[in-house]
């Protein structure tokens, strides 16, 4: 080989791009910022709680007034959106989740309370039936079987009170069919239609939700969740799901879990003029923060890598338990 005509003919040489810090800054293709986070709490009873999850090293469980001071830690770390998520007592749920809607609940004071608090504050809700549900399950349960319409007055019921505590930002995250339109004529219909929905459009019967189901105690108490949550060996009925909700009324478009399913984030991203979102979930913050504690990753490179793999692929929101460390330790 003659490697002074290879190296004279080398008109094209990548490298150069990549040859200082100052130049790799310049010609970065994405980015990401403290704007495009969003942090889930969980939320208990009681007071000046604060208990670490075990499977998810430095993710806590917060009584009321212990969720507000971590608010505003993050606020003044500049992040300034919120998903919320109850742990109820089992005395507490039923077949009908009707706790999901009492008006002194749990979780409609930790909304009153942080809107009342923090008015610049984000806060989004999560509606589902399993945190409040005695199945364990997001829908109402009969014979064995989830009902899909039944289930969409709850859903209904859950939304509005949301709204009506403050909630910014609706989430459906039980894959009823047809709920989003259903919520979005409810908080219509009731004077909320400044009230935004994300919707968790493509929300896959995922094996990584474990730690998240531990947080909360809502585990489903018989069967799985197959009949409702997407098969993960399916990307095209992401577009049927997406579709639907956007035609319904959707804001965002969200899919769960981030990491296993890139794929569907960028095929949705390519399909849709609305935002995308991503939940960096449970299981895969556990399996990371474990490969850390072992010293196998180093802990900047890697959860930087893994959110900036996220927002590549089309995510203009991350749902993420690394978003507050991410920012303490200014890793963006």
């Amino acid at each position: 080989m003659n490697y002074e005509t290879m190296y004279y003919n080398m008109l094209q040489r990548p490298r150069r791009n990549r040859k200082s810090e100052v130049i790799r800054q310049m010609v970065q293709e994405t980015h990401i910022s403290a704007a495009n986070l969003i942090f889930p709490l969980f939320i208990v009873d009681g007071n000046n709680q604060k208990t670490e999850i075990a499977s998810m090293p430095g993710i806590y469980r917060y009584s009321i007034d212990n969720l507000l001071r971590e608010v505003e830690s993050c606020l003044k770390l500049g992040l300034k959106s919120f998903d919320l998520f109850p742990n109820i007592e089992e005395a507490l749920k039923d077949k009908y989740a009707t706790e999901s809607h009492r008006e002194e609940s749990l979780y409609l004071r930790a909304i009153r309370d942080v809107k009342n608090n923090f008015p610049e504050a984000c806060v989004i809700t999560d509606v589902a039936m399993d945190p409040y549900s005695s199945d364990g399950h997001d829908g109402i349960v009969e014979n064995g079987e989830i009902l899909n319409d039944e289930t969409l007055e709850v859903l209904g019921k859950m939304a509005l009170a949301h709204a009506q505590s403050g909630a910014d930002i609706i989430a459906p995250s039980d894959m009823m069919d047809g709920r989003v339109g259903y919520i979005r004529e409810v908080l219509d219909n009731n004077g909320y239609t400044h009230v935004s929905i994300m919707s968790y459009s493509a929300k896959y019967a995922s094996a990584f939700y474990g730690p998240f189901r531990d947080a909360l105690n809502s585990a489903p108490k018989f069967g799985d969740k197959k009949t409702y949550q997407m098969n993960p060996a399916n990307q095209r009925e992401a577009l049927i799901e997406a579709g639907l909700d956007e035609m319904e009324g959707a804001d965002f478009l969200m899919v769960k879990p981030a990491l296993p399913y890139l794929d569907v984030i960028k095929l949705i991203k390519d399909n849709t003029e609305l935002p995308v979102a991503a939940y960096n979930v449970s299981g895969e913050y556990a399996m990371v923060k474990a490969a850390i504690q072992k010293g196998w990753l180093n802990d900047q490179r890697a959860i930087t890598e893994i959110l900036m793999s996220i927002r590549r692929a089309g995510a203009s929101a991350i749902l993420t338990y690394h978003a507050k460390e991410v920012l303490e330790n200014k890793w963006l």
